[in-house]
């Protein structure tokens, strides 16, 4: 009777997806990405605005190569070879005012290019030289070398070296001191040889009369075992500053490597875990002509000395209220030098201070203090060791900035002489990569105003005004504006078209003119779903948005997946081509075979302000899970799905949401697969986990509530866990210790499969083939046994 029983559950499996065919196989979309065709990327142009440059692979060559197409000759696509490669002016670096110059380092030379007269001249030959810039005088150039500051004139060819700054302690470029035994024997040799006597103490009255007639020896400032770097001049060259950097001693884990060339197993080392961060930026002030160097001075920023809010949760912890440890960045100098502004966060993530630097004394005066009690963050704000957008306008008096002051990523503008503050675009939208036109009349900036699926770009008036919207195509549009700003370089891609290649000319009514065509016709053959665009009410009245695909009545199994997208702070609910192009075309595959797929951008997730990111703070596996819960409920109630044939799925971020939803949420989801998954965020890094988490250390409840080893007793339905054993990222560690938790509490539902040549990101298609397939008969033999 058993036996018949098998054979009748098998036998109605294999039917059902015999009726369920599909064009597609995980064969065909995990095999190398060139069977899809070729894309562009990393476009450019040239600096006289005369063609555009790109990654392309229109011969099938082994990888990419650059090709090029001329503004007058739009129809032709040409290989560039590799020899003519180095000698292109391509935009973008070092330029004077009015952009008719650009300087550069080339062949160990430092080289000026005139666009007008397309000539390169030669200044001077140096090894690694780097950071050139013009003055605000602009005959003159600075450029760094063997860790310092020099100057030289493009008129004169004058040379001038403005710091001396030598690695190591002033000890150890001293005399060396001599020992008591040497003192002795020295001593014995002059009382016994008189002819070395004589002669020392003609050396010593020679020392003498030198130290009596030279100058003085020119001050050294002396950096020990830190780092040098973002080494500037100001535009007036009466100062140079730099960050001082130091790593500290930090621990580091170990990823053995089995499989290495060597046939034995070689150890990689790694990052440190969270809590682990020695991480300092100082920012160092050489005044020129005083002769000396001092540090940017941190101690009286308001708010310097504020405890976090999460320690309130510790009443039996003593807390301290000192001065909170600062990450500083480089100077940001005005035109004209006269000022200098320093962007500082906290190393604990809660604020950021955008500051005045008075250049004389090292003092900052704060300009505006954005603080988050959860986290700073948000498009172009900057992260530890940046400021994002972050300058100067024209008129040397205004800063701009973004914030999310208002709950999402705006464009500011700040005058110093007054503080008044001026939000220049405002909405529930974000604003992304602003800057000024050449002719410091306007901005050009992309935005999401349109809706949170789309990239659009704009210019706008410089002190604010009317958006003007330059491109028309939906989806992404990411521009890249020529030198002379007359057309738009657009790559553009759509929710079923991967990026091709636009122009247009710059202006509102001119249209996108298409340059590419980069699909194979294998890849063309197949229609790719258009997924629909949905949001469904959450439990605390949250509207989450989400992709839905829905497969035709006929084939409909009434089963469905739930994917998670990975980063946590990422969006993948858009009307472009995602990055998760497999994951995209996996989901195809399940519709056809009759699946029902949801792809949430769940709380936390990256494109829809301040709020939406921060509602995981202190709770990862919190709202971000009952999300996918609420989606599960969403397609039961509104497209019938059987709830007990939900099943869900994710890489990195969401292989931690997985786990989470199999062991807390066991009676929504009966199947899972987790892959490259955390486990432990105790054991992740610190840049990432430390701005949701805090520290282990200081907020051990909330790493105990958002990590899934904590949780494994609650599985109780089918988990599938996937990892790559060289993963530097989420270390295999993670995954070990989840394995030997769930053995010692008795679990039989679950499986783990390793790849031993795999990072966190798989790159071989027989490992994205071999992962893939698993998660299908997973879900196969798990939701559709019924």
């Amino acid at each position: 009777m058993i036996k018949k029983f098998l054979f009748i559950a098998i036998f109605s499996i294999a039917s059902t997806l015999s009726a369920q065919q599909s064009q597609l196989s995980v064969e065909k979309i995990m095999q190398d990405p060139k069977w899809m065709g070729t894309f562009p990327s990393e476009i450019k142009w040239d600096d006289n605005s005369k063609a555009i440059y790109f990654n392309y692979n229109k011969d099938n060559d082994p990888s990419d190569s650059l090709y090029r197409i001329k503004m007058n000759a739009k129809n032709s696509i040409e290989k560039v070879h590799w020899s003519e490669e180095k000698n292109i002016q391509f935009a973008g670096g070092n330029y004077n005012t009015d952009k008719t110059k650009k300087v550069y380092s080339k062949d160990n030379t430092l080289m000026v290019y005139d666009l007008k007269k397309n000539t390169e001249t030669a200044l001077v030959q140096l090894p690694n030289i780097s950071n050139p810039s013009f003055l605000a005088n602009e005959d003159w150039i600075a450029f760094q070398f063997d860790n310092n500051a020099y100057i030289i004139s493009q008129s004169t060819g004058h040379l001038k070296k403005l710091t001396n700054i030598k690695s190591g302690d002033e000890s150890k470029h001293s005399d060396k001191s001599v020992s008591e035994k040497d003192q002795w024997l020295e001593q014995e040799t002059l009382q016994l040889l008189n002819v070395v006597k004589e002669r020392e103490d003609q050396k010593a009255a020679t020392k003498h009369y030198k130290a009596m007639i030279k100058e003085k020896a020119p001050f050294t400032y002396y950096i020990g075992d830190k780092y040098l770097l973002n080494l500037q001049v100001s535009p007036d060259a009466k100062y140079v500053t730099f960050n001082l950097y130091s790593g500290g001693e930090s621990g580091s884990t170990i990823v053995p490597n089995y499989i290495d060339a060597s046939g034995y197993t070689v150890d990689i080392n790694t990052r440190a875990k969270v809590g682990d961060d020695k991480t300092q930026m100082e920012l160092a002030i050489y005044n020129l002509e005083k002769d000396t160097v001092y540090m940017a001075k941190t101690d009286k920023l308001p708010g310097i000395t504020d405890l976090p809010d999460y320690t309130k949760d510790y009443p039996d912890k003593k807390w301290e209220a000192n001065a909170r440890e600062v990450i500083l960045s480089r100077a940001y100098f005005s035109d004209n030098g006269q000022y200098a502004m320093v962007n500082v966060r906290s190393k604990d993530n809660k604020d950021r201070w955008i500051t005045e630097l008075d250049l004389p004394t090292g003092h900052l005066k704060t300009l505006d203090r954005q603080h988050d009690n959860a986290w700073i963050a948000g498009p172009e704000i900057g992260w530890t060791m940046g400021g994002g957008t972050l300058g100067w306008l024209p008129d040397n008096k205004h800063i701009y900035f973004q914030s999310e002051a208002t709950g999402y990523s705006h464009l500011y503008l700040l005058d110093i002489t007054n503080g008044k503050k001026k939000a220049l675009t405002s909405g529930n939208y974000e604003v992304f990569s602003p800057f000024i036109s050449k002719d410091k009349k306007s901005w050009y900036l992309t935005t999401s105003e349109v809706g949170p699926g789309e990239r659009h770009f704009y210019k706008m008036p410089l002190m604010g005004g009317k958006m003007e919207k330059l491109t028309t195509l939906t989806g992404n549009n990411e521009v890249t504006l020529s030198p002379d700003e007359n057309y738009l370089a657009i790559r553009h891609s759509y929710s079923n078209q991967p990026w091709e290649l636009y122009y247009k000319k710059n202006n509102v009514n001119d249209k996108e003119v298409k340059l590419t065509s980069g699909q194979s016709k294998e890849f063309s053959s197949y229609q790719w779903r258009d997924p629909k665009m949905v949001k469904f009410t959450a439990s605390d009245g949250a509207q989450v948005p989400a992709r839905l695909y829905l497969p035709e009545a006929s084939v409909k199994n009434n089963a469905a997946v739930i994917f998670v997208h990975g980063a946590g702070y990422l969006q993948n609910v858009h009307k472009w081509w995602s990055d998760y192009f497999r994951e995209y075309m996996f989901h195809n595959l399940l519709t056809d075979l009759g699946y029902t797929v949801i792809d949430i951008d769940y709380r936390g997730s990256a494109g829809y302000g301040r709020d939406w990111r921060t509602a995981i703070y202190r709770h990862m596996g919190g709202k971000d899970l009952s999300d996918q819960v609420d989606g599960a409920h969403f397609l039961i109630d509104t497209y019938g799905i059987d709830k007990n044939k939900v099943g869900i799925y994710g890489g990195s971020y969401g292989g931690f949401i997985t786990l989470m939803a199999m062991f807390n949420e066991s009676d929504t989801f009966t199947s899972g697969a987790a892959l490259r998954s955390v486990t432990d965020w105790a054991n992740y890094n610190h840049g990432y986990t430390s701005n949701i988490l805090n520290e282990p250390f200081n907020d051990p409840i909330a790493y105990k509530q958002s990590s899934p080893i904590y949780f494994a007793e609650g599985l109780k339905g089918n988990l599938l866990i996937e990892h790559g054993m060289v993963d530097t990222n989420v270390h295999f560690q993670d995954v070990v210790r989840l394995t030997q938790r769930l053995i010692e509490l008795g679990k039989n539902n679950w499986e783990l499969a390793v790849f031993p040549a795999e990072n966190h990101g798989f790159v071989e298609p027989s490992s994205w083939t071999d992962e893939y397939k698993r998660i299908l008969k997973l879900f196969n033999t798990t939701l559709l046994k019924n």
